[in-house]
């Protein structure tokens, strides 16, 4: 699973990638256009971005050069029509990270979306460590000691967001925009009903728990210590 941008002006392309991919258990924004993507990537964290080359107003290519220029590291998949050799490598030569023709299977998505997500990068491992507290990114096996805790898809979010932030609040805000679209309104206490939920699965038999609620700010994990 993953938190991803789709920006592809084709309506209803952009609404099948957006079902197909929310069925597959990802969370997805999706833009007509890429007059916001630069909004929505500066106010969210998302794993991929899914980048149409035919925009109107500004083309792919010339917003994935400045996101680039502007320092943003998001990987990028470009989805498009074009068949030339020469359109590959002038997308590749602007920094994305992966090329994928149309039309394509949801299958063929899938395999190049896990492979960029599991790509190394330098802000997250594969394999996340707390304590005796492990989460593999890949597999989204979760371990504490030598006891397997089962989790579902937003449980692994909320834990694998708390895991990479090294033991440092993570707000509620942040961790809202990983658990959901920004068409999503979740009720205020709702945070807090998968924060008891994690507590449980990974707190038994009197071991110490591991998550912090830090009122009026987020969450964070202790496991460290």
């Amino acid at each position: 699973m993953a938190r991803l941008l789709v920006v592809e002006d084709d309506k209803p392309l952009r609404e099948l990638l957006r079902r197909g991919l929310v069925e597959d258990g990802h969370v997805v924004d999706a833009l007509p256009d890429g007059s916001e993507c630069e909004a929505y990537l500066a106010d969210g964290a998302y794993d991929v971005v899914l980048l149409d080359l035919n925009l109107p107003h500004e083309d792919g290519l010339s917003i994935l050069r400045r996101l680039r220029s502007g320092g943003n590291a998001t990987p990028v998949l470009i989805l498009t029509a074009r068949d030339d050799t020469r359109d590959v490598v002038a997308g590749l030569d602007s920094g994305a990270d992966d090329y994928l023709r149309k039309p394509f299977t949801f299958d063929e998505l899938e395999a190049r979306l896990r492979s960029l997500v599991r790509r190394p990068r330098t802000w997250a491992a594969d394999v996340l460590t707390s304590g005796d507290l492990v989460f593999d990114r890949v597999t989204r096996h979760t371990r504490r000691g030598d006891r397997e805790i089962p989790l579902t898809a937003k449980e692994s979010i909320f834990l694998e967001a708390l895991m990479r932030a090294h033991g440092r609040v993570v707000t509620r805000r942040a961790l809202e925009d990983r658990l959901w679209d920004r068409e999503a309104d979740p009720s205020s206490n709702v945070l807090d009903v998968y924060a008891r939920r994690l507590r449980n699965k990974l707190t038994v038999d009197g071991e110490r728990q591991l998550i912090e609620t830090v009122r009026g700010l987020g969450f964070r994990l202790t496991g460290d210590e």
